[in-house]
């Protein structure tokens, strides 16, 4: 099996534009998405403007994206909150979201490993080191800080 998989924060906005969110907090993101960049009407396409930040480091569960992720943004979580709380006000609630996004079986994805032993047992098809992750307490209070959901989409190839 083959699996892809990041793992990304957005603040998402119908009004406030990715380089105005950036401004505001002073952070720059690794990404943004102008609302309707691809199609202007009926319906815009994308429905709204993206800020986000992202980890796609190959070889790291999810749970090591995510920390990535909340490393880097937890001192700002606080301010992250705000302004996320006033995006909703303004557009409706969900502006910030933790998205996870997992694609098995990709054209390009990541092998199982079962090379060696893990604690003395042998490694079986089926068992990819990329499935199964958990949130931690500390990811748990990044989420209630911000205001953020959890998303989680995968899909499959078939």
């Amino acid at each position: 099996m083959l699996i892809s998989q990041y793992a990304y924060f957005a603040l998402k906005s119908a009004s406030v534009p990715a380089s105005e969110i950036a401004a505001r907090l002073g952070i720059e993101s690794d990404g943004a998405v102008i609302r309707g960049s691809r199609r202007p009407a009926n319906p815009v396409i994308p429905a709204a403007h993206c800020w986000q930040v992202v980890c796609r480091t190959p070889g790291m569960t999810v749970d090591e994206q995510i920390s990535h992720i909340v490393d880097r943004l937890f001192v700002h979580a606080p301010q992250i909150g705000v302004l996320a709380a006033e995006l909703d006000r303004t557009d409706g609630s969900g502006s910030a979201v933790l998205q996870v996004v997992r694609v098995f079986e990709p054209p390009a994805g990541e092998p199982e490993d079962l090379s060696g032993q893990v604690d003395g047992l042998e490694k079986l098809p089926g068992q990819h080191q990329l499935l199964g992750w958990h949130v931690d307490r500390r990811t748990l209070e990044f989420l209630r800080l911000t205001g953020a959901e959890l998303d989680i989409d995968e899909y499959a190839y078939g």
